[in-house]
């Protein structure tokens, strides 16, 4: 009695599939990755068991802390095909940072969360070079993150992430429906890709119905793949319109990040009772890449539900502001339109 069976003996953590040599390679590659987004505030670096940042209090007197929370999506499921995994980990910044500057914040450090089914120290570490690089444009710190093995849960190639960002702005100075007026104009702050939104549907409609190889032109006389095209990483607007909002001061009445739902689902959020929103339909281009969707069987009202059909975001501005806020965004890389206005009306957003 009380003899363990032979077979109970000898079980190690590798053998039940977590590879603790391999999870120590990703955490010094990551520690080396991250050291090159230090910024000022950071205390410390990766190691510890929480991450330390220092508050600036004399810049901000009165701080307001932001945080957002995001992952990237189905867009990861097109990397692992492509074999590719660098582009996903900028989007990861992109989703996370962009939101906190809808306040008007300034994005100060980001956490990773990397999950996976076996972990294969190359493919982690060219996610976390992408998720570094985009903070680097975000000017935040990647401060800390945890990379997790689960088999059994996972499968081995199964890899999925989520970023965490902290930000900070002056009360008082903050973005939102209260300072949106009638009169206002709506600048569109243009968008090359999809961004990581409706991934699910992309696959759906050009992979899976229409048979579509990721080898493929994007489409016909593209000069690149569809997985290329598929994996255009999202630009991090952050930082342009940090500087829209530092060259008018007070011009800047509310932001609005174009994710899921579209370009009406999102500028609503911003939109105070008594306003509506009118947006001008051909006030930008929209890239090819939509019209490539659509035409695989997706219709007008559904794209535009789903997909920012170019624009990424966009900026409420007093009249007398949308030229210095688009000079802002233009010496920062990106290009902008003014694609409507804010007049009464019932908080609605009408595209004509």
């Amino acid at each position: 009695m009380g003899r363990r069976p032979a077979a109970a003996f000898g079980a190690t953590y590798a053998s039940a599939g977590v590879d603790l040599g391999a999870a120590d390679e990703v955490v010094a590659r990551i520690a080396r990755l991250a050291a090159g987004t230090v910024r000022d505030g950071v205390v410390g670096g990766i190691g510890g068991f929480g991450a330390l940042f220092e508050l600036d209090t004399v810049r901000y007197r009165h701080p307001v802390l932001v945080s957002s929370t995001d992952g990237v999506g189905t867009k990861m499921l097109v990397a692992r095909a492509m074999g590719r995994y660098d582009t996903v980990g900028v989007d990861l910044v992109a989703m996370c940072v962009d939101d906190l500057v809808c306040s008007g914040a300034e994005p100060l450090f980001l956490l990773d969360y990397v999950a996976t089914g076996r972990i294969e120290p190359d493919r982690v570490a060219e996610l976390v070079e992408g998720i570094a690089l985009g903070c680097r444009r975000a000017g935040c710190a990647l401060i800390g993150g945890e990379t997790a093995e689960h088999p059994g849960a996972m499968g081995g190639d199964d890899l999925d992430v989520a970023g965490f960002a902290l930000g900070v702005v002056e009360r008082g100075t903050e973005l939102g429906p209260h300072r949106v007026r009638p009169g206002d104009l709506l600048v569109g702050l243009r968008s090359p890709g999809l961004r990581s939104i409706g991934y699910s549907l992309v696959r759906h409609v050009l992979l899976e119905r229409s048979a579509r190889s990721l080898d493929d032109p994007a489409w016909p006389g593209a000069p690149r793949s569809l997985g290329e095209e598929l994996l255009e990483p999202s630009v991090i607007y952050a930082p342009a319109v940090r500087r829209a909002l530092a060259a008018e001061p007070g011009g800047v009445h509310a932001c609005a990040h174009v994710t899921g739902g579209g370009l009406a689902a999102n500028l609503s959020r911003v939109l105070p009772d008594g306003c509506d929103a009118r947006v001008e339909r051909g006030s930008w281009e929209v890239p090819e890449i939509f019209t490539e969707i659509a035409r695989a069987g997706v219709d007008e009202d559904e794209m535009r539900r789903v997909f920012n059909l170019g624009i990424g975001m966009v900026l409420v501005v007093a009249e007398d502001s949308a030229g210095p806020a688009a000079d802002a965004l233009a010496a920062e890389g990106v290009g902008s339109s003014v694609i409507g206005r804010v007049a009464a009306g019932s908080k609605q957003v009408v595209e004509r």
